[in-house]
């Protein structure tokens, strides 16, 4: 199994990154800053960045804190907890290939990589390291909500891309209770008709699978503000709402706090919608939190 991180494997680490002020950013959809005001920014779940934090390879961006060259999972680790500031927030390198370990009260898990093969194997004969078993299994148990990044070669999320490869990750995860795709769209979304956000030109899309299609959200990566794009920072950004809806809905499951997501994500947003190719649309913060108590 070839593991390709990045749509742009792990040690759980007490791995220190930059602190910050609690301050809406302009990439972020305005629903967020809501949802702070309302006093909802993750209190009370923990969220698992399972990410490149060890390795030589850099990027370069800015989330609004000033421009910085780091690893991979340095920003997707900064850009959740800038989403839910409030959450506990914990760096796996992927290093570590040992089972994820769960904190009390609700979890995600963000994966920002992909775990790639040539196409042709079946699920079953994929030798799962710990680390993908464990999050496989929470994700079909609904034990942790499990934030996949698409993919960035164009293609379903269980499709083949242009080298003959298939991520096997996302096959595994196709059905599972609480997992959730996540695409990218160029920016964020409006209901005005000249606003509508249509699908990255390099984001994976949801696909024929009705299974999929039911799992799968999209929300705005707008590289023209942080200087970096891909499904990868989709997912981070998704990992951050639900811990934002854990922290309101505090007796709700794994399960619960998917399906509100999903059910309550926008159509209305996105040009020229279409399930095969948006899945359930994009992610709808202010939805996901209006009602009292959700079942």
């Amino acid at each position: 199994m070839k593991a390709i991180a990045f749509a742009g494997l792990l040690t759980l680490a007490a791995i220190p990154f930059a602190t910050h002020a609690q301050t809406a950013q302009s990439w972020m959809h305005s629903d967020v800053k809501s949802a702070w005001s309302q006093g909802y920014k993750g209190q009370g779940t923990t969220i698992t960045v399972i990410d490149d934090y060890t390795s030589n390879s850099m990027l370069t961006g800015n989330f609004g804190t000033g421009t910085k060259t780091q690893r991979h999972g340095d920003f997707t680790l900064l850009e959740a907890s800038m989403v839910a500031p409030s959450a506990n927030v914990r760096a796996m390198d992927f290093s570590n290939t040992g089972a994820v370990g769960l904190n009390k009260g609700l979890n995600v898990l963000n994966a920002s990589y992909g775990m790639y093969a040539a196409n042709g194997y079946a699920n079953n004969q994929i030798g799962w390291s710990g680390r993908e078993a464990s999050m496989i299994s929470y994700a079909k148990t609904g034990a942790a909500v499990v934030v996949k990044a698409a993919g960035n070669d164009s293609v379903a999320v269980t499709g083949v891309n242009s080298a003959g490869n298939a991520d096997y990750l996302n096959r595994a995860l196709v059905g599972a209770q609480s997992a959730i795709f996540v695409g990218a769209l160029s920016r964020n979304g409006s209901n005005m008709i000249l606003s509508q956000a249509s699908l990255a030109s390099y984001s994976n899309f949801a696909g024929s699978d009705k299974s999929v299609q039911n799992n799968f959200v999209v929300v705005g990566v707008d590289s023209s503000q942080t200087r970096l794009q891909g499904t990868s920072f989709a997912a981070p950004i998704v990992s951050g709402y639900v811990a934002i809806l854990g922290s309101k809905f505090t007796q709700a499951s794994a399960t619960q706090i998917t399906n509100q997501l999903l059910n309550t994500a926008r159509t209305d947003t996105i040009a020229n919608y279409n399930a095969a190719t948006h899945g359930r649309g994009e992610a709808s913060l202010s939805r996901a939190l209006a009602p009292v108590a959700i079942k």
